[in-house]
């Protein structure tokens, strides 16, 4: 029996205003394990803010060494939105970073690998002297930033629904923040693959490259993932012991604290098809619901309106 409710329809992406929300959180009463009894999860879920003060960092530089490129004033506009948001979310991680060393888990000697890998192996220049001509080093750069985008899109949805993390009574403020940040995500989740797409070239080798650009990302990832859980997990001062495995993860996927495999894995061949946009990945409206009630988006937005009127 129909309920007489209807589904608004789904925004459109390219009518869809992209700009960042000034936004901050307080650290002081979150725990070191956000997720009550559950520190495997907490720790895979903690890899976020190791990777991504670098790595959005490494994002704006690279979308800044192409904005000259872009020649469509819409695709400008949403670019500039894009590093907008990924400066914010830069800078809110490194946050969490200071709240987990006053927890007395340090990162440094983690992060200091990351720094390396976005700041010298994917830096301006090619590293160790590699003879790749300049175009062809920001296009490679650029399809490293779509194919790592394909992924934060797919967990953005993903933790926007994640009710396991309701249900386990985690911190507030740290699931906002993830919130707050998945939603952003899905709201540009287009935005690296029209860059690329519009800089990248023409023909199959533009498909090529963004092909090679996911052959290396997926890997990579990984391999940091696992990694950091495992560092993360054997210098938490309130554990003895503790390794991380295989085991562990998966009793944490079955209680929906984490994403599933095949959720993950089946993203890879997706980007694949030649056919491929972003816009398939998750839900715009589901973001935008959530922006809208999100308490540091709330705030950031009152305190907006609160300086235009002053």
């Amino acid at each position: 029996m129909s309920t007489g409710k209807t589904t608004p329809p789904e925004p459109a992406d390219d009518t869809h205003v992209i700009a960042p929300r000034r936004v901050s959180f307080d650290w002081e009463r979150t725990p070191l394990h956000w997720i009550p009894d559950e520190p495997t999860a907490t720790h895979v879920i903690n890899v976020l803010h190791l990777l991504l003060p670098a790595g959005e960092r490494w994002f704006v530089k690279v979308f800044k060494d192409a904005l000259p490129l872009v020649r469509d004033a819409g695709l400008l506009k949403d670019v500039k939105g894009f590093m907008g948001q990924e400066a914010t979310h830069s800078v809110q991680h490194s946050h969490v970073l200071d709240h987990l060393a006053a927890q007395h888990l340090a990162t440094e000697p983690y992060t200091r690998h990351v720094d390396y890998l976005f700041e010298k192996l994917l830096g301006e220049q090619p590293p160790f002297g590699i003879p790749v001509r300049e175009p062809e080093w920001l296009r490679f750069r650029l399809a490293v930033v779509a194919a790592i985008e394909q992924f934060t899109a797919i967990l953005g949805d993903w933790v926007l629904s994640a009710e396991g993390l309701d249900l386990a009574g985690s911190d507030e403020v740290m699931l906002d923040l993830l919130r707050w940040h998945g939603a952003e995500e899905v709201e540009h989740r287009s935005v690296a693959f029209d860059m690329y797409q519009h800089c990248g070239g023409t023909g199959f080798s533009r498909y090529a490259r963004r092909a090679e650009g996911m052959v290396i990302v997926a890997p990579v990832l990984l391999w940091l993932w696992v990694w950091g859980t495992s560092y993360l997990i054997r210098n938490d001062p309130q554990l003895s012991g503790l390794r991380y495995t295989l085991r562990e993860h998966n009793r944490a996927v079955a209680k929906g604290l984490l994403p599933r495999w095949g959720e993950l894995g089946s993203a890879i061949p997706r980007y694949f098809k030649r056919s491929y946009h972003p816009s398939q990945e998750g839900s715009l409206r589901k973001a935008v619901e959530y922006l809208a009630v999100s308490p540091a988006a709330r705030a950031a937005a009152g305190a907006i309106g609160r300086a235009a009127l002053s």
